[in-house]
């Protein structure tokens, strides 16, 4: 306690060279605090994203993932809905789960052949109720920008599509997309008038305009191949026109009725599913249910040849992201950490020098080596620890500021805002580590000028000017 208590008299000696260290320790830790809220408030939204969208856990075929994109009938679940039923009546997965629910996907072209257009797309077929409850989730109490899913409450011949989709098939009046009239097509870009022989004929044998709905939604036909290879023909009513959030999936997107997406798919035939989502309650909770998962799979789902695959394996961009941003901020904690190691060595240095004499006078009345180094050795954790108080403070109070502020930014690959918060309140084990990292920091700054002072003659340092 004597030790700690010169430590601190000795640091108001020079107030103003103390207070500028301490300032330096304070802002590096508040900038490292502000930036690791960020980063964990971008982890957390990109978490939510992906689960309030495919779900913690996934059962599929277990080649699905690999071949199973483009022929959903040959890596598809006939039974899937005992297997929905088994997975929500056992009890040891009840206290964890929230929601069960099916999904085919597969690949087809949509065309709107009054205006003569079509693309290839990626289509959706959910559970809408499942759906919904999915969207729900929110387990770190984000700020959700999202909307809720369009196709509740809907016929089951309603389809919501991209707008990158719209554009393309012509839809943007009907759907009021924004920004996607295209300057019109010059008369002799098109080429040579057809014979009229020719045109007749194409005139003929042309498909039929589709009627106007009562609902007055534009139609959209939709081909994909049936399970037993042939092509097969739906029409569905467009209800909205979303924008995606990334432009590739945009671009193709078309959300279906499940019901839908299997009779486009499988006809008179058992409907299937590609995938059943589990989502929990939590995301601590996925090895656990993981675990059940399989043992249920090798045990009473045995004959199945299934797979529990989880959000991270089914979304390998939130990996390489969360990657990213650890080695940045491990870069910008070590160039912090240095920019603190050296200020406290400095200000250790140059309270040395100034306390030559007084160095050599404790020598001299008995104090030991190991003394000296100890008394600068403790000036620079209690600077440590003030820094790190105030630094915890700081980035709680900006952190506070900022959230309130409710601003929003747009996150590379995504063509929409999202919310900008940070979070440092509830982020315990950030706000510890990195405390004590800057502790040790600062006393390991303080071992050099500390070994100087005690390895000084006694005589010598008397004698200092």
């Amino acid at each position: 306690m004597n030790t700690l208590s010169l430590a601190c008299r000795n640091l108001l000696r020079n107030r103003r060279r103390s207070l500028m260290t301490l300032v330096a320790m304070v802002l590096g830790l508040t900038t490292v605090l502000l930036f690791g809220g960020f980063i964990r408030d971008i982890t957390y939204g990109m978490q939510g994203d992906f689960v309030r969208r495919t779900g913690h856990l996934q059962i599929q075929h277990q080649d699905y993932f690999r071949f199973g994109s483009g022929n959903p009938a040959a890596y598809g679940m006939a039974g899937y809905q005992k297997i929905v039923a088994l997975v929500e009546n056992d009890p040891t997965l009840a206290s964890m789960i929230t929601v069960v629910t099916p999904t085919l996907q597969f690949s087809g072209i949509a065309g709107n052949f009054s205006a003569g257009v079509s693309r290839t797309v990626y289509i959706s077929g959910v559970d809408v109720d499942g759906q919904s409850r999915m969207r729900k989730w929110n387990d770190y109490k984000q700020r959700d920008l999202s909307r809720r899913l369009s196709l509740s409450g809907s016929a089951a011949d309603t389809a919501v599509i991209g707008t990158g989709v719209a554009r393309v098939l012509q839809l943007c009046a009907a759907l009021k997309v924004p920004d996607c009239a295209p300057e019109s097509i010059k008369p002799e870009a098109a080429g040579e008038a057809l014979p009229d022989d020719i045109a007749d004929l194409a005139g003929a044998t042309a498909a039929p305009k589709p009627a106007a709905t009562s609902s007055g939604l534009p139609r959209l036909e939709i081909l994909a191949a049936n399970s037993r290879g042939a092509p097969n023909v739906a029409a569905v009513n467009v209800m909205h026109a979303e924008f995606q959030g990334v432009k590739e999936l945009d671009d193709a997107y078309v959300g279906l009725h499940l019901s839908q997406a299997q009779k486009l798919v499988f006809g008179a035939s058992p409907p299937q599913a590609t995938a059943i989502q589990v989502q929990l309650h939590h995301t601590a909770q996925i090895p656990a249910a993981r675990e059940r998962l399989e043992e249920l799979l090798r045990t009473t789902l045995k004959d199945e040849p299934l797979a529990v695959v989880d959000y991270e394996t089914l979304n390998p961009f939130y990996g390489q992201t969360l990657s990213m941003f650890a080695a940045i901020f491990g870069f910008i904690a070590v160039l912090i950490g240095a920019i603190v190691l050296f200020t406290v060595a400095n200000t250790m240095s140059m309270a040395v020098v100034e306390r030559t004499a007084e160095i050599g006078t404790l020598r001299a009345i008995g104090r030991r080596r190991k003394g000296i180094r100890a008394m600068f050795v403790s000036e620079g954790l209690v600077l440590g620890c003030f820094g790190a108080l105030l630094g915890i403070a700081a980035a709680l109070l900006l952190a506070w500021v900022i959230n309130q502020l409710e601003l929003t930014w747009t996150p590379p690959g995504r063509n929409e805002a999202v919310a900008l918060a940070v979070r440092v309140a509830g982020e315990h084990a950030m706000m510890m580590v990195s405390a004590i990292v800057l502790i040790i920091v600062a006393a390991l700054s303080a071992i050099v000028p500390a070994a100087r002072a005690a390895r000084m003659n006694i005589v010598d340092a008397l004698r200092h000017v």
